[in-house]
């Protein structure tokens, strides 16, 4: 005879013999289910058949050897060592959390048609992860690197990723040097562990990159947690206004709770008492009702004041400057909610920032080129082909697309037509702008790299100018400790060469500091 908790469950899953069937009922009742206490629920196999005891397998006698028919064993070891998604190439190690977009002003609307932006006081559901990124998932939240800021909107427009860092400007602004670049950061194929040659030759072969290392190794470099960072998307995108105008734009976060840095020894000390410090952090603000804030801006030109601006306005190794490019203020993202499952809710969340919807628009930036694809196939990689019907990637609206079946399809969009019928036509939105006259091509497809130039050491300079004397001599002494433990005195030498470049007592500081001449 059945116990009562037995029947009792089988009752809730069965159905009548004459209803009809809904292939969505059993993700319903899941979902329905996922946040009762276990003290409401009868553990049973994953197929939802009740089991006696999860610690019991079938076996020959009470001494003898396990049996292949012993299901409840077989499901645990085989599903435990599946448990692990790939971990991310970058950004491996990160915290997440739930919050909003609330606009705050009409700059947004004027700027764009996309209706994230319609009204002021609209509030759109976010949900974020910050990150480090060069580490793995046993990195320390307080190593010298940059960070990453990445917000999911989920729109009614669909979903709109934002995929920023702490800092304005990047390591490159040739796309397929990213690769190297990452690569001269990761453990040696044949120690295993950090080589400071392989990081600093990269850097002393790739000049572009100063300004960057400017910045990350003053005590920018080691944000002290993720709520207190400002974040940049870096590329350029555009803003396309309701009359079909537009706009080239940057988009940056600022930390509503200040920027606030640990030196490199106090970064040190975090390592070692927690490692999990950012994402500690985070949470227990959240917990205790100080809920982080970042507010979004713009910063807007149009192609006649891009073609005279200063710099190439696509290259990721240049920021707008916001006495040169003002700030406009759109709105403000807030994080109030912590995540019940990390890796539900953070793990597979994935970013993309080719999800916009219309009225954001890419630009001929080609590291943002670049990430367009890059992004959403390593979703595919690591999660899966039908990624973006995992809860946590899932949009709000209802999705009508062609792109069909494949591993893990939930939901397959059941019987409508395969391709662009006519018999069961979907409805299309109408082109809300034309956008023939946005990029006019003036030369042929090239094999191209860029080369580096003066005018690359002109932001590395202002920022050098604008630290106190404090964060010089921090800056010297974090150069110092990493660059001195590369053992190839010609990549110090080269280092050194680049910082005189950049100030000649900085540049004399360091190499007296790692033992070379200029």
């Amino acid at each position: 005879m059945l116990a009562p908790a037995f029947v009792l469950l089988l009752a809730q899953v069965a159905f009548a013999a004459d209803a009809t069937f809904n292939m969505y009922q059993g993700p319903i009742t899941q979902a329905q289910h996922a946040s009762d206490p276990a003290s409401d629920l009868t553990f049973t196999l994953t197929g939802g058949q009740p089991f006696w005891n999860p610690y019991m397998a079938d076996r020959l006698g009470t001494t003898g050897p396990i049996l292949l028919q012993s299901t409840n064993l077989i499901e645990q070891l085989a599903h435990f060592v599946r448990e692990r998604v790939p971990e991310r190439q970058v950004h491996a190690k990160g915290a997440g959390a739930h919050g909003y977009f609330e606009v705050t002003t009409e700059n947004g609307a004027k700027l764009s048609m996309a209706d994230v932006f319609s009204e002021v006081g609209k509030r759109t559901p976010v949900t974020a992860r910050l990150s480090t990124i060069a580490g793995n998932l046993g990195n320390a939240d307080s190593v010298r690197d940059l960070r990453g800021l990445a917000f999911k909107l989920r729109t009614q427009q669909g979903i709109l990723d934002w995929v920023f860092l702490n800092h304005p400007v990047f390591w490159l602004r040739d796309p397929v040097k990213f690769p190297h670049f990452i690569h001269s950061q990761k453990r040696h194929p044949a120690t295993h562990v950090t080589n400071y040659n392989d990081f600093w030759d990269y850097l002393s072969a790739n000049n572009e990159s100063i300004h960057q290392v400017m910045r990350t190794f003053s005590d920018l470099g080691t944000p002290y947690g993720f709520r207190h960072m400002n974040g940049h998307a870096g590329n350029t995108f555009r803003a396309v206004a309701a009359d079909g105008s537009w706009n080239y734009i940057k988009i940056s976060a600022l930390s509503d709770q200040g920027i606030r840095n640990n030196t490199q020894a106090e970064a040190t000390i975090v390592a070692g008492e927690n490692a999990d410090f950012g994402i500690t952090d985070l949470t227990e603000a959240i917990d205790a009702g100080d809920f982080p804030s970042w507010t979004v801006y713009f910063q807007a030109m149009n192609a006649t004041q891009a073609e005279k601006f200063k710099y190439n306005i696509f290259d990721l190794t240049k920021e707008w400057l916001p006495e040169d490019v003002p700030l406009i203020e759109i709105g403000r993202i807030t994080l109030n909610q912590n995540v019940a499952n990390y890796h539900q809710e953070v793990e597979q969340i994935s970013y993309d920032p080719g999800q916009m919807p219309p009225g954001l628009e890419p630009t001929e930036d080609p590291t943002l080129q670049a990430r367009l694809f890059a992004y959403a196939d390593a979703a595919r990689s690591r999660i899966g082909v039908n990624y973006k019907q995992l809860p946590i990637n899932c949009p709000l609206n209802p999705i009508a697309t062609f792109t069909r079946d494949g591993a893990m399809s939930f939901y397959n969009q059941g019987s409508r037509p395969v391709f662009a019928s006519t018999q069961d036509a979907l409805k299309l939105t109408p082109r809300p702008y034309n956008d023939d006259n946005h990029t006019v091509w003036v030369g042929g497809a090239v094999k191209y790299v860029s080369t580096p130039s003066e005018i690359d050491f002109d932001q590395a300079r202002g920022f050098w100018e604008r630290l106190s004397a404090t964060d010089q001599e921090h800056f010297v002494s974090n150069v110092i400790g990493h660059l001195g433990r590369a053992s190839n005195a010609d990549i110090r030498q080269k280092q050194a060469r680049i910082f005189a470049h950049v100030n000649a007592t900085l540049g004399k500081q360091i190499a007296d500091g790692v033992k070379v001449s200029l």
